[in-house]
């Protein structure tokens, strides 16, 4: 069985002997202020973020509100990971197959309300 940790972009630049196995970035944008040098990654995993439309739905509510909707956007960004993106995530899980520890990376601040924790829990489900 595959493990799937999530792990922020900037927390990994610090420290990446912390960050395991497989790593990839599933951030649509790259991250602000970062070389592409600097990150070490295996795969960038564009096409499984979150919808242009979404993120900037998402990322235009104060901090309350993105603690207060974040449901709404589960389900939104679920059922994109269904619709649209359903292809790219069948392409990312097999690549990710046979793997043992895969490391998503994200870039926003907040650990706990942000696409990365949805599509870790969808990577378990399906690996």
């Amino acid at each position: 069985m595959t493990s799937v940790r999530t792990r922020r972009v900037h927390d990994h630049l610090h420290d990446p002997q912390d960050t395991e196995g497989y790593v990839v970035l599933v951030d649509r944008l790259w991250p602000r202020g970062v070389r592409k040098e600097a990150l070490h990654h295996d795969l960038w995993a564009k096409d499984v973020a979150p919808s242009k439309e979404l993120r900037q739905w998402f990322h235009g509510l104060s901090a309350d509100e993105q603690a207060d909707r974040f449901g709404e956007f589960v389900e939104r960004y679920r059922a994109e990971l269904s619709g649209e993106s359903a292809d790219a995530l069948h392409e990312l899980v097999e690549q990710l197959r046979g793997k043992d520890t895969v490391t998503l990376l994200f870039g926003l601040k907040d650990v706990e309300h942000n696409h990365a924790q949805i599509l870790a829990q969808r990577l378990r489900s399906r690996l």
